[in-house]
């Protein structure tokens, strides 16, 4: 099954589930977010965030692998997650401040650059784990513990690591990826796995990966406080 959707490209990676705000303040995007605040009642008010494989976040942006209108060019990765548009707050200069939350997955098949003022794609939905998955249930149990490991190393406040964390499979498998502190890379693969005991396989050996790292060098490759930053802008 296919869709058309608007493409927001980001230098992130979003995974269903997880918040995202955003701070819109270029006007392409701006009329995206008019576009969607105007959509019928009950319409899904949702666009396509896409982590850019290389170029830029704000424009010039065009379709992957060409050049935009004043000659700089991305290039996205195939595999998104759409972003539900929750809270808009329109700014005095015309902006917004938006909060989305990642809702379902999908592969881009084809991008225009001419249907709106901002980018949309023909996407093809991907499939998502329905059921039981002993397999799943299992892994599951080792990332925690071994998620909880890497946590005791990159913070050093015990309060910290003190909320509980999903028992769902593949929720859980969503939250390890979007906050270990992992590179873009890293993240695209591991949303682009459709598989739930796939993805934590995955996870687990970048968990043994980084935490081997750091007892070894006894530091943070990224600091924790970059990675709580504020909103990302567009």
């Amino acid at each position: 099954m296919t869709a058309r959707l608007p493409v927001f490209p980001l230098g992130t990676v979003l995974f269903p589930g997880l918040v995202l705000p955003l701070h819109i303040f270029e006007e392409r995007y701006r009329a995206l977010v008019r576009h969607l605040v105007g959509l019928p009642e009950g319409a899904p008010r949702e666009f396509g965030v896409v982590a850019i494989r290389a170029g830029w976040e704000v424009a010039p942006a065009g379709p992957p692998g060409r050049s935009g209108p004043a000659g700089g060019e991305v290039t996205l990765h195939e595999v998104g997650c759409t972003a539900e548009l929750r809270q808009v707050t329109e700014l005095d200069d015309g902006g917004f401040d938006i909060v989305t939350v990642g809702r379902r997955r999908f592969r881009i098949a084809e991008v225009d650059d001419a249907a709106a003022p901002y980018l949309t794609a023909e996407v093809e939905w991907l499939p998502e784990p329905a059921g039981a998955d002993e397999v799943a249930d299992l892994l599951a149990a080792r990332v925690i513990s071994v998620f909880r490991q890497y946590l005791n190393l990159v913070r050093p406040d015990p309060q910290e690591i003190s909320e509980q964390l999903p028992e769902d499979p593949t929720v859980l498998s969503h939250l390890v990826a979007a906050t270990a502190a992992l590179t873009v890379d890293d993240r695209q693969r591991l949303l682009a796995i459709d598989d739930t005991a796939g993805r934590l396989r995955a996870e687990l050996r970048l968990l043994h990966r980084e935490t081997t790292l750091l007892r070894e060098v006894r530091a943070v490759p990224v600091p924790l406080s970059e990675l709580a930053g504020p909103p990302a802008p567009n």
